[in-house]
Formats: C-alpha cells, structure tokens, sequence
C-alpha cells in the first residue's frame, strides 16, 4: 500500500491540478501547516458545492466536519507522517439551501512529502459509497428481521441483560436523561454493565451507572441483583453512603459481585447540587453550557466487596451543564494507543490515583473533546434528539468506529433545562377547538422531552375528554345563559415524571351514551393511562388523568435512524393506487370533528356498504373514539349487505394500537 506520496517542488501546480481533475474520485491536497487547500478535483466539488476552496485552511473549507473526525485525521496524518484510512464513515455536510446531506465514504489520507523528506502537506482520496452503505444496512436490516425470531431464542444473555437494563428514563422537570448502552463486540456477549435513573420522594434524582466483572449469564444475573438492591435503597430515601453499603454487603456474600464498580449520584434539578461516589469507577464528565469539559475528582471508593469505604464529594451544575456517567469500555478500546495498558480500567484497582490516569489520558481527553462536540451540536445533525440522547448515542458511535470495542459500553448523560412551565388552556366549548387543544398540548409535551408514544397516549385521552366536555358537559345550562360556554385544559409535569392533567367545564355532567359515533372515549381513555378519575360537582366536571413520561434508552446494535414523515394536520382521503374508489387510505386525525366526513365519505364510495373495500388507516396520526364507532358503524353496514371490509394498520401505529384495544379485525 502507498503510505507516502513525493511530489517534486519544481514547477507549477497546475499540471498536477489538471491530471487529478479528471479522477472519477475524490481527491483533496492541502499544505503547510494550516493545511491550506491547492488543489481539489471535479469530484470533490461535486461533493462540496458552492465553497471557495484554493488558499483556504482545511477547517475553513471543511467546517461542517470539525466535529465529525475527518478534520482532525488531516491534522494528524500532517503531523504524524503517518496514513490514516477509513471504511464507510458516515458525514453530514451543509449544502447552500441550508439544507444537510448524508454521505458515506470509504477514504485514504496520505503524507505529501517534500523533496527532503519532511512532510509538505497531506493529499486524501477517497469514494462516495453511500449507495454501498445504504445497501448494506437494508441487508442487514433484512437479515436482521430474518434471524430476530432464532437470536431470541439462541442469544439468552443478551435478552436477559436487555430485561434487566430499564427500558425506559423518566421525564423530569427541569432535567433531561438519556443512555445508550452497546453490547460487546465479542463472542462472549453481553456482560455486567448497567444504567439507572430514577426520581426519588425527596425530589433527588439519582444517577447510576455500574459494572460487574465478567460477561455472560452470570454477570448479568448479578448485575441485575445489584441494581435491585440499589434501587430499593435509593427509593427508600437511602444516602448514597447507605445504599452503596447495602450493595457492598450482598457483593461480600455473592462472588460473582465481588469487584463491581459504581458510580452513583444525587442531583438536585433545581439547585444543581451533585453528591456522587466513584466506587473504583471512572469519574463523571461535567460538558458546561459553554462547551468546556472537567472531570470531577475521584472521591476514592473501592470496587465492592473488597473492604473499603465509600466517601462522597459534592459539586454542582449550572444550568445547562450535563454531567455523563460512562462506564470503561468507553476508554478501553481496542485500537487507542493508549487503551487498556496506560488507562487501566477502575475495575482492576481501587486506587484513585489510577482512576484519575484514566481520566487524564488521551483516551479519556478525546471521550471528552467528543461529548463536546456531540453536546453543542458540532458532530451528526439529529434536530430530533434532546442534548443529553446526542451525547450518548453520537459519542459512542463516533469513538468506537475509530477505535473498535471489545466490552460492553454504558453512558448515562443528565443536563439540566429550563422547567417547562404548566400548561393552561380554555376554549370555546366547540369541535373545531379539538384540533387547536391537540396541537398545544403536543407542543408542550414536546418541549417537556416526551416520548412519541407517551404523547399519543395523552393527546388520545385528553382529546376524548375534551370531546366529552364540549359534547355532554353543558346540559345542564340553560341556553338562555349569557355566559361564553368554554372548557379548560390544565397539565402539569409533576417531581415524580408524572403528567397530571384536567379537563373542567362549567355544566352539569350527563352519562355517556351509545350513539353513532360516540360512546367509547372514557373507556378507551382508562385502557391508555395510568390512572382517571372523573369527579361531577354542582359547578361543572372535572376529569383527571395522570401518566407517567419515560423516554426510551437505547441498546445500540446500530446507529442508523429512519427519517421521520411530517403528520398532516388536516384528514385527508386518498386513492390508493389503481383509481379504486374503494380502495382508500385515511391519513391525519379522525376526532369528533372529521369522524362524521370520514364516515360519510366511507359510506358514499362503498355504495352504503355494499361494495367491498380496503382502508388503509396506517397514515392516521389520531383515532380517537368518534372515529372508532364510524368504523364501527361502517363495518356493520358491510356486515348486513355481505361486504368485504378490510382495515390496514401498521403494528405500532396510533391506529393499530386503538384498533387492538376495542377489537376491530385489522391487516396485517
């Protein structure tokens, strides 16, 4: 393989310049210390439109790629002599709409030396493979699907570690949590790391990350007896003293535990108070709201069951600072220089002043500089991602596909936010408020950090509250009233990660009634949340619901995300494709004001019923209970002419989901 490439001094640059514009590949040259670009090929300029490149620094001319790796390889083939090559690295560059592209490349950057020997500049050269890449991960998708069913009967551990490991973080005001955890990359599977957090009745939150010696059916069953004993401690009000003694006392009795490190912390979202202990584990990350990384200091507890004690130090985070939580496969990787033999892990020893090496080393300086750049954004666009997701997910995905992994991976990140105050809404007691009450609700749940399912729930089930309000709530008011007949809307995110919400009108309460379309909202809205209640008194009704928020973790297998299509926020009826009128797909929400239409419109091209027809409800973003009894009412028209009626929904689709609670036959 060339290493090197001796370019004469003599001469212009524009013969060079012209023969490489002709390769059906990229190829860039940069020289001098700032790496000032010279020469870059027809390819490269497709690659990179609308850019002034001749004369400009490499970080000017790659800006969008600071954060991604590509530019810091330059700088160190440069300053290394060394060649550098990489397989399928995925890129997002900015494109003069302002829009992001995503590309894949397969690349070689080389020293150029000069005619004494000393290095003059790098060239890269390197292919677009995104169509590669983007076929490669449809197989593996495809055969991933294929093998599902005999993994989870084959893999036993990693299911196990899966149902030990929480599978969700709570939503908390004024803080945002997430994790990401990867399995090791080895034959021996899933081993003992873990992750928790949990709000406690004091209003703490504590943070756990921790790792068990070991892989295999063992460490996982002791890994997930150890988060049982600490989390029963931690809720119960235990100091963190209390509960890593707790844990320390099963670790003295279960060898398998012996020589776990922990890092546990209590965070206080609203001052910013930090109390945590290293128990032989690496110390947490502090990313500030401005960018700059600190270590905190070891506090000097030994791994569990091994005899020592478990001091506690304090710090605090501004707003806006995020403090990670990781465990040592992130720092003991494979192909870093200095991993696993000069950043020994906090597992082998109980010494702070190995723990602090580790923090120290470039290993961990680079776990840093990334989580920096993940946190302010600079690494790969993902608007969708809250600060504390990108953290986790980019920064393992960036570190590992340049220095591999051989044990498991665990980052836990927590950052505070502005408290997302309550929301308070009153409308007019009318249908066409439905949609206005969805999409500010919607809006608030996003901004609290919800989940896209926990959302759907709430949305569902206040919509058919508010349904009920408008529809029932004011018989009990004269019509010669004067008064404006409204509805009010109130949420709160509670300490605990719980929704409460109500919906009060100012009439009196009537029963639900089987009608056409009507009838099902409280039962549908009891099967969805954790709890209702729904309170009649002489000046109106008050119906209450309360749902926990979780936001998912993530158990990495891949960092590929499929992109998301907007909702539309009208109903729409289609045609599918062939011109059949019969053959219709409903997309956007059918509530009480667009279930009448749906119906009609339904009935009016299946000639009432007695024509066949395929609806393919998978578009549907909200089905609430007007919708189902039109389906209802449509399916027993079919019924009684003899009519096929065929109802399409996706697994996991808003539809499917209400379609499975009241029993309605769906495809597939």
């Amino acid at each position: 393989m060339v290493t090197d490439v001796n370019i004469p001094e003599a001469g212009d640059l524009d013969a060079m310049v012209a023969a490489i514009d002709h390769l059906p590949f990229i190829v860039a040259v940069f020289e001098g210390p700032e790496l000032l670009m010279v020469a870059a090929n027809a390819a490269t300029r497709a690659v990179l439109p609308g850019r002034d490149f001749l004369g400009r620094p490499c970080r000017e001319v790659l800006s969008d790629l600071v954060g991604q790796q590509f530019v810091d390889a330059y700088h160190e083939v440069y300053r290394t002599g060394e060649p550098i090559t990489g397989r399928q690295w995925r890129a997002h560059l900015d494109q003069p709409d302002g829009s992001v592209h995503e590309m894949f490349a397969t690349f070689t950057i080389v020293p150029w030396l000069a005619a004494d020997g000393s290095v003059r500049g790098v060239i890269g050269a390197g292919f677009d493979v995104t169509e590669q890449a983007r076929a490669r991960q449809a197989a593996e998708t495809e055969a991933d699907r294929l093998r599902r069913r005999y993994e989870q009967s084959r893999d036993v551990v990693t299911e196990l570690q899966r149902a030990l490991l929480p599978s969700g973080l709570p939503v908390l005001p004024g803080l945002q949590i997430a994790a990401s955890y990867l399995l090791a990359d080895a034959d021996t599977a899933a081993g003992g790391d873990w992750f928790d957090a949990m709000a406690r009745p004091d209003g703490l939150v504590a943070l756990v990350v921790g790792d068990v010696v070991g892989h295999g059916i063992t460490a996982s069953g002791t890994m997930g007896q150890l988060r049982a004993v600490l989390q029963e401690r931690l809720d119960a009000g235990a100091s963190l003293t209390e509960a890593l003694a707790a844990a320390d006392r099963f670790a003295r009795r279960v060898p398998a535990a012996h020589a776990t490190t922990v890092c546990l912390a209590l965070l206080d979202p609203g001052s910013g108070e930090l109390l945590y202990c290293t128990a032989g584990h690496p110390p947490p990350l502090v990313v500030s709201a401005a960018g700059e990384t600190r270590f905190l200091p070891v506090t000097g507890g030994a791994p569990l069951g091994t005899g020592g004690a478990f001091p506690v130090r304090q710090d605090r985070l501004e707003p806006g600072d995020l403090v990670l939580l990781y465990s040592d496969g992130i720092l003991e990787r494979p192909f870093v220089a200095d991993s696993p033999s000069s950043a020994p892990s906090a597992a082998s020893t109980s010494s702070a002043a190995s723990t602090s090496s580790a923090a120290s080393s470039s290993s961990a300086a680079e776990l840093a500089r990334v989580a920096a750049d993940a946190a302010a954004g600079r690494a790969l666009r993902d608007p969708s991602a809250t600060v504390a997701e990108r953290v986790c997910a980019q920064t393992i995905e960036l570190l590992v596909r340049a220095g591999g992994h051989a044990d498991d991976i665990t980052l836990l990140a927590a950052q505070r936010v502005t408290v997302v105050p309550e929301l308070v809404l009153e409308r007019a007691a009318d249908p066409a408020s439905l949609r206005g009450i969805r999409v500010e609700l919607g809006r608030w749940l996003t901004a609290l950090g919800a989940a896209e399912h926990d959302a759907f729930v709430l949305q569902h089930a206040l919509g058919e509250l508010t349904t009920n309000a408008i529809e029932h709530a004011f018989s009990g008011v004269s019509p010669a009233a004067t008064e404006p007949r409204t509805i009010a809307v109130r949420a709160v995110l509670t300490t605990a990660g719980r929704v409460e919400a109500t919906v009060s009108d100012h009439g009196g309460w009537r029963a639900p009634e089987r009608q056409p379309i009507r009838g099902r909202g409280l039962a549908l809205t009891a099967q969805l949340v954790e709890s209702l209640r729904v309170e009649p008194g002489e000046n109106g009704t008050v119906a209450t619901v309360r749902h926990p928020l979780n936001r998912p973790a993530r158990l990495l297998t891949g960092f590929d995300d499929a992109p998301r299509t907007p909702e539309p926020a009208v109903l729409l009826i289609a045609e599918l494709p062939g011109d059949d009128e019969t053959q219709v797909r409903l997309a956007g929400p059918v509530d009480a004001a667009s279930a009448t239409h749906a119906r009609q419109e339904l009935l009016r091209r299946s000639r009432g019923g007695a024509v066949p027809m395929t609806v393919d409800l998978t578009g549907v973003t909200h089905l609430a209970s007007a919708g189902v009894a039109a389906l209802f009412q449509i399916a027993e028209q079919h019924h009684d002419q003899k009519a096929a009626l065929t109802l399409i929904a996706d697994p996991g689709s808003p539809a499917r989901e209400i379609l499975d609670l009241v029993g309605l036959p769906v495809t597939p």
